[in-house]
């Protein structure tokens, strides 16, 4: 009975739009934690970029979590959308992790995998940003919802196999060499990955909502 009289309530639907704007912010991100990767001069830029995304980034999540205090009617349950932003906000602030050990360490020049990496959290970034487009449509956008929260997963899954090779890479070329220089890379590797398991997370996230909702 409650759930036929909500539906003939105002519902506050900017949700979606922050949402959206919040996932922006990770594809502003992780193009610029990808260009950071490319190494040399400008990498330090980048790095500060990613910082500029972050606190974007965080302003958005209080707005969300403000509006949600204040809303009578959520589009859908209001644990839902604290996790999804929380899930979203840690994405980034991964990414400010990874461009804080680029920026502690002063390191300019990165390994192949870990260029790879960078690749899969951009590919993840552009598949949030559509995830959130489409959830502004839930019913009539389910089965695209389904095969992007898919495709983030398989691309989690890629990002292992990366990782592993690339820490093989970096174990055999410092075994026998620089110790630090190993601690630093395993340090960045560590980074990479976790920045493409938050994104995993929010697929995660809205597959929950996809579940409870649909």
């Amino acid at each position: 009975m409650m759930k036929w009289f909500q539906t003939l309530l105002p519902r506050e639907d900017r949700f979606f739009d922050m949402f959206e704007a919040h996932a922006g912010t990770l594809v502003s991100g992780a193009d610029a934690m990808r260009k950071a990767l490319n190494g040399g001069a400008e990498t330090a830029k980048w790095c500060e970029q990613i910082v500029v995304d972050e606190h974007a980034a965080d302003d958005i999540a209080r707005e969300v979590l403000h509006a949600v205090r204040r809303s009578f009617i959520t589009p859908f349950d209001r644990s839902d959308i604290r996790g999804l932003t929380n899930s979203l906000d840690d994405t980034i602030d991964q990414m400010q992790k990874t461009a804080k050990a680029i920026t502690l360490y002063e390191v300019s020049d990165f390994a192949p995998k870990m260029q790879e990496l960078a690749d899969i959290a951009v590919q993840c970034a552009g598949l949030t940003l559509e995830l959130t487009q489409k959830l502004h449509d839930m019913n009539r956008n389910q089965d695209r919802l389904n095969e992007l929260t898919e495709q983030v997963t398989r691309l989690e899954s890629q990002s292992d196999e990366v990782f592993d090779a690339g820490m093989k890479a970096l174990f055999l070329a410092h075994r026998d060499g620089n110790a630090m220089n190993y601690i630093i890379g395993a340090e960045i590797y560590d980074h990479l990955e976790k920045v493409i398991d938050r994104f995993e997370d929010i697929a995660n996230r809205v597959n929950g909502i996809l579940v409870e909702h649909l």
